[in-house]
């Protein structure tokens, strides 16, 4: 094996590796050569979109149309409530299907064919999570045009706007770590989906997402408050709509970088551990 080949297969774990300046950059060009794989895979297969395509879309019509008017005076006020909280909710339900394709190229072994290469171990791993960005922007896109037809507005600047996009985005990225951590452990992928589930739903639906916090009971204020969702979805508000912005935003990037920290770690142990 040459210098070259041994440096693009070094790991990246180790800051003070002498060798990590070398590995770097082969490690960013095989992540994004797998990223693009993943990217010719919803291409030829577009129905990959669906849940970020049809699925807010539905959500948005079924929250704003039939529950709208019970939960608020009326469907047009609760529309600029909910719209930024179907973006967190749909990105937090997309991340999940990162953790099922990797499930899926591990059953067909297209993971030892990598683990086979002169590539960095954690490059299959970012690749997939880059990967589903496209996913992620393809949702925004949706949920805002639908969103502006329907008579939403945005009440601060584009700038800001555009913030709160990046913020969506950037926690997605972030949360989709432990999805990537589930589908290394699971031995299915359809229990990959049965296992995120789990976690899923109490984080969406048991934020602010559909309802004011204050409209619910003390004991579920207590979880709903520290629910790192509420925080992605308080910093849409106030960036889209106005309010507190400083604290939400704050608390939604102190939760991205503790669920690299932990659930990237694990990831990359997990996908070791099956070599």
């Amino acid at each position: 094996m040459t210098t070259t080949e041994i440096d693009a297969a070094a790991p990246i774990s180790t800051v003070d590796n002498p060798r990590t300046k070398s590995a770097l950059p082969a490690t960013f060009r095989h992540s994004l050569t797998l990223a693009w794989r993943t990217v010719v895979r919803i291409r030829h297969n577009p129905e990959q979109l669906i849940d970020v395509t049809l699925q807010p879309i539905i959500f948005i019509l079924l929250f704003v149309f039939v529950f709208g008017g019970a939960i608020s005076s009326n469907w047009h006020d609760y529309l600029p409530f909910l719209l930024p909280g179907i973006m967190a909710q749909t990105v937090v339900f997309a991340t999940m299907n990162t953790g099922v394709n990797l499930s899926a190229d591990i059953n067909k072994g297209i993971f030892d064919r990598f683990r086979s290469l002169p590539i960095s171990r954690s490059a299959p791993l970012i690749g997939a999570v880059v990967g589903d960005l496209v996913r992620y922007v393809v949702t925004m896109v949706v949920i805002m045009a639908f969103g502006m037809a329907l008579g939403f507005r945005i009440h601060t600047n584009p700038l800001e706007a555009a913030a709160a996009c990046l913020l969506v985005l950037l926690f997605a990225l972030c949360f989709c770590w432990i999805t990537v951590w589930v589908g290394l452990i699971a031995r299915t992928p359809g229990s990959v989906q049965g296992l995120a589930f789990i976690f899923m739903f109490p984080l969406t639906f048991g934020s602010n997402v559909f309802a004011q916090t204050n409209t619910m009971p003390g004991w579920l204020q207590a979880w709903v408050k520290i629910n790192p969702v509420t925080a992605l979805v308080d910093s849409v508000r106030g960036l889209m709509l106005g309010g507190p912005v400083a604290a939400p935003v704050w608390h939604t990037l102190a939760w991205g970088v503790g669920f690299i920290a932990v659930f990237a770690s694990l990831a990359i142990r997990a996908y070791r551990r099956r070599a």
